[in-house]
């Protein structure tokens, strides 16, 4: 039993139909940069969480500038092990199931260009089959320990929406998903495609519609989900920036400051309550160090790990070797909104 290709067994060339829909682009061995460059030939599977909503950090917005080539993508130690772990997790998948998978590469719809995948691996001999040749795939994720709770029920939505995609491009009934969490928490299950048939057809829609309406017709969509990372998005696409726009003509820019005005003030207010609402609650506990209502634990003052504190002044002035080693540039942005333009206008 193996996860590769067994022995004499040609990989597959580019442009081979490799699954019942699906014709291989670009083989499993090419490198990143001809895989980065391809993929924003159309969407992928893992674009189309962000597309539809299901992931704040990777808004859609950030799919649009990354098709049209900007670098956008900002991935950091999860995306690194999901990568290393990979094999080791579809080498459990393959063992717990008696099967044979191997890696494929990036595929396209035969009939639908734009309509891409990169499968972790094929399955050569599907477990839940009578007759082994039934073809399908496997996806592989690795996820925090902190994520743990979002697959107690099977796979989670954004990985479910990514796995129909799959399924989408591929014409496969099924695929299989073995997700490796925390580390050493290892569990696996299967998605059948005639289960989720409505669905299915409303992420064809949505893919469809903003692969038309915005990537190809160059029309960037709205920004939504996360703030920050919308911000960091940002940062990367312009590093340095200088002059003035005028936003009379883009009345939502107005609409936004209004908005970010009013909800600034709801957060002071909301963190004043709080803090009142913690002294209260503290002042109540007295010299103890929780609170029970009717026998039963309401609430605990429990000491925290916070970051030691840190003199960067003194360690720069002391240790300057030291500081140039450990101390990194972090640039961010705050927004500053003219006295005329808080409150109400």
């Amino acid at each position: 039993m193996t996860t590769t290709a067994r022995a004499g067994a040609e990989a597959p060339a580019p442009g081979r139909r490799v699954t019942p829909t699906g014709r291989l682009i670009l083989p499993a061995d090419a490198d990143r940069e001809t895989w980065l460059g391809a993929r924003r030939s159309g969407i992928g599977s893992s674009d189309v969480p962000a597309i539809l909503g299901l992931v704040e950090p990777n808004p859609p917005i950030k799919v649009y500038y990354d098709k049209l080539g900007h670098d956008v993508d900002d991935a950091g130690e999860a995306a690194y092990w999901g990568t290393v772990n990979e094999e080791n997790v579809a080498r459990r998948w393959a063992m717990q199931s008696r099967s044979v998978v191997r890696r494929v590469g990036l595929v396209a719809h035969q009939d639908h260009p734009h309509w891409l995948t990169t499968l972790d691996r094929r399955v050569t001999e599907c477990p839940l089959a009578e007759d082994d040749r039934v073809p399908c795939a496997l996806e592989v994720k690795t996820r925090s320990a902190f994520k743990s709770a979002q697959w107690h029920a099977g796979a989670p939505d954004d990985v479910t929406a990514q796995v129909l995609w799959q399924m989408i491009v591929t014409g496969y009934e099924h695929m299989h998903y073995a997700v490796l969490i925390g580390g050493n928490d290892y569990h696996q299950g299967v998605i059948r495609a005639d289960q989720y048939t409505d669905v299915m057809a409303d992420i064809t829609t949505a893919v469809d519609r903003f692969w038309f309406e915005h990537v190809q017709a160059q029309v960037p969509p709205e920004p939504s989900g996360d703030g920050e990372a919308i911000a960091r998005m940002f940062r990367r696409l312009h590093p340095t920036r200088s002059g003035a726009v005028e936003i009379a003509r883009h009345d939502d820019a107005l609409d936004a400051l209004a908005d970010y005005n009013r909800h600034q003030r709801a957060e002071a207010t909301a963190k004043k309550a709080k803090n009142a609402a913690k002294a209260r609650m503290v002042a109540a506990l007295g010299a103890a160090q929780e609170a029970v209502i009717a026998g039963e634990r309401a609430y605990s003052l429990e000491p925290t790990n916070a970051a030691p504190k840190v003199d960067l002044e003194l360690l720069a002035e002391r240790w300057p070797d030291a500081y140039a080693a450990c101390v990194t540039p972090n640039p961010t942005e705050r927004i500053s909104i003219a006295p005329q333009y808080k409150g109400d206008f």
